[in-house]
């Protein structure tokens, strides 16, 4: 079973026993029980927030912010355009919207639009919905630095070891290393 699915769940159930204790404590008038749900809720709250992604979005906010605003890029520094084909190329995005752009953009700091209309560069992003880099790194068993040659050797000889039709193939591995090679691709 994939170890996100896992995890999720596991918050969902700590969820459930937050709110039965929340509630029990409302309806018996207990405060003990309020305290006993408060370590609960917050368990249920880190679970989320790993699997979600938004502990790794407020580490990068804060090194960008610490940075002066320059856009956090893994792999090297500077606006750079992405590559669009190759073996097994994750999501397409352009160009970085100027130097310093951030994830982002800046729209409506430096010559933006002024007005409220939401425009695709100052739309708000849902939360991340998968792995980590650092997971993504670990499952294709690779160091912090390494470099989007390093990513892609690595990414192409798991993929030769778990596909499906191959030998000693397993199909949630294969997804998950799949996941991985999109998540350190963006």
């Amino acid at each position: 079973m994939d170890r996100d699915r896992l995890i999720m769940g596991l918050a969902a159930v700590f969820a459930g026993i937050t709110m039965l204790l929340v509630v029990l404590a409302f309806a018996y008038r207990q405060l003990l029980l309020l305290f006993v749900a408060v370590p609960f809720g917050a368990t249920t709250y880190f679970m989320y927030s790993d699997v979600s992604g938004r502990f790794e979005e407020r580490f990068r906010r804060r090194v960008q912010a610490d940075a002066g605003g320059v856009g956090f890029q893994s792999g090297g520094g500077g606006p750079q355009q992405r590559e669009t084909g190759g073996f097994g190329a994750g999501p397409r995005r352009g160009p970085r919207e100027g130097p310093g752009a951030g994830r982002f953009g800046r729209a409506g700091r430096q010559g933006g639009p002024q007005s409220g209309a939401r425009t695709d560069q100052n739309r708000v992003r849902p939360p991340r919905r998968g792995m980590s880099r650092k997971k993504a790194l670990r499952t294709l068993g690779l160091d912090a630095d390494a470099s989007s040659e390093d990513v892609k050797r690595a990414y192409r000889a798991r993929v030769k070891e778990t596909h499906p039709d191959a030998e000693s193939g397993d199909e949630e591995t294969f997804k998950r290393v799949n996941r991985a090679y999109e998540r350190l691709s963006e």
